[in-house]
């Protein structure tokens, strides 16, 4: 009974102490991956001289290949790493494409997968600003690309509340 209660003790300084921190594993660890994947979709891109692109959602994204042969935009089958990603509960996106607002809502019959972001076979790609944000905004990360054309992911920044 005392080892329970010491348990439940040491897990509430735990996670009290990681909120006054400002960590928010979640938010960061998929960020993390969203930076990776970009920068992995850019290489795969160059590697086989293929469109690839990104189709953001509110509640996630998704990586696409321009189908030279079809001349649609189509999910990428052959590289699990670029599958369709879902975010965790509490998690959105806010997209921004050469300096606009992105609105992120598709309505539910669309079957057209255009991306907002497009990765060229030569590397360049679209100009964005993609930020993952925890419950409105209270804590967000921002992958964009800088004015040297790398992607690059800021810090955690929480908001503050008055």
């Amino acid at each position: 009974m005392v080892v329970a209660i010491i348990g439940l003790l040491s897990a509430g300084i735990v996670l009290t102490v990681a909120s006054v921190t400002g960590r928010d594993r979640d938010l960061e660890r998929e960020s993390d991956r969203l930076f990776t994947l970009l920068n992995y979709a850019r290489e795969q891109a160059e590697l086989q001289t293929r469109e690839y692109g990104v189709l953001f959602q509110e509640d996630g994204y998704e990586f696409l290949v321009y189908d030279v042969q079809r001349g649609q935009w189509r999910s990428v089958f052959e590289d699990d790493a670029l599958g369709a990603r879902k975010l965790p509960d509490g998690i959105g996106v806010k997209l921004v494409v050469e300096t606009r607002p992105v609105v992120l809502r598709r309505p539910v019959d669309a079957h057209d997968k255009t991306p907002q972001v497009m990765i060229h076979a030569d590397g360049d790609l679209t100009q964005f600003s993609a930020s993952l944000e925890r419950d409105g905004g209270l804590r967000s990360v921002t992958i964009a690309e800088d004015d040297k054309g790398q992607i690059v992911e800021q810090p955690l920044l929480e908001a503050r509340t008055p």
